[in-house]
């Protein structure tokens, strides 16, 4: 292409993240509520139009999008490459548009589908390209993926994040847990090692919750902690196929990806830690770099 000025965004359910880009360089961002899941397939373009209408100097350039705006409910069926797969999925072009979709994953057996981390992952290999092991992606749904020669060759998802907002805001538990606090290790670290140990026991603590604040002196704060450690610890007990013997590379929000790489130090595996903005905007830049090969 023959200018540099582009614009990134990740379109997720409920966010819209924007970013004008010169070359690999962010020069503006724009956060938005402006989400898919409120908008019908009509009203895409002009969100994007809204959104974008002070960045003159972007006018007219390429767009190129990740997440659940490529998805049946959003404004262009991305179609999703099977794993094993490389990380750095096809573009699906917007019909009549500027704009970009990257792929998202799909894998028969066990199903799983992600979009969005994908581009993740892509970022994460752009810094790293001889990286081999596994990427853990927490969030609302958590994504454990093992990376080999750039591709990435299986992956699970783990609904941790949603179970979690559930429990503490939906529930009984809603009574008990704090709506926010600094994490308690040593209930978190505890919560975590009974999960792992004996998970058909650690169940039952989730009651135990309500209980031991109604007759015993549990604080909405310890009662937080440990909601989180069981439900990683659980998360942790599945995944462990993924982690045993592996580099583990989390991408997700700091203060949750904090949480994830002490459960897992915690069992001696080596982890590292990558910014999820600088991810995803380095595997967006990848993604538009190959527009005129697309094209």
């Amino acid at each position: 292409m023959t200018s540099d000025h582009w614009i990134a965004a990740d379109w997720g359910t409920t966010n819209l993240r924007l970013w004008a880009m010169r070359g690999a360089e962010m020069v503006h961002q724009r956060a938005s509520a402006r989400g898919m899941g409120g908008l019908n397939r009509t009203e895409f373009a002009q969100v994007l139009a809204d959104e974008t209408a002070d960045w003159a100097e972007w006018a007219g350039a390429a767009i190129v999008a990740c997440g659940m705006v490529g998805s049946r409910q959003g404004w262009h069926e991305a179609p999703y490459a099977k794993a094993p797969t490389l990380a750095q999925t096809p573009l699906a072009n917007v019909p009549g548009t500027r704009v970009w979709i990257t792929c998202g994953v799909s894998q028969d057996d066990p199903a799983d589908v992600m979009r969005g981390e994908e581009t993740q992952i892509a970022g994460l290999l752009a810094a790293r390209a001889d990286f081999e092991g596994v990427v853990c992606l927490p969030g609302t749904h958590t994504k454990w993926a093992h990376i080999s020669a750039g591709e990435i060759c299986s992956f699970q998802s783990f609904m941790t994040g949603e179970v979690f907002e559930l429990l503490a805001g939906k529930s009984v538990l809603r009574h008990t847990v704090a709506s926010s606090c600094a994490t308690e290790e040593e209930a978190f670290d505890a919560a975590v090692n009974d999960a792992l140990a004996q998970p058909h026991r650690a169940y039952g603590r989730l009651f135990q919750l309500r209980a031991g604040a109604l007759i015993g002196d549990l604080s909405p704060e310890t009662a937080r902690s440990t909601l989180s450690g069981l439900l990683i610890g659980w998360e942790l007990a599945g995944a462990k196929p993924y982690w045993l013997g592996q580099e583990v590379a989390l991408i997700g929000a700091p203060a949750l990806a904090a949480l994830y790489a002490r459960a897992l130090r915690h069992q001696g595996v080596q982890v590292s830690e990558a910014d999820a903005e600088a991810a995803t905007l380095a595997g967006l830049h990848r993604a538009w770099k190959r527009i005129g090969e697309t094209a």
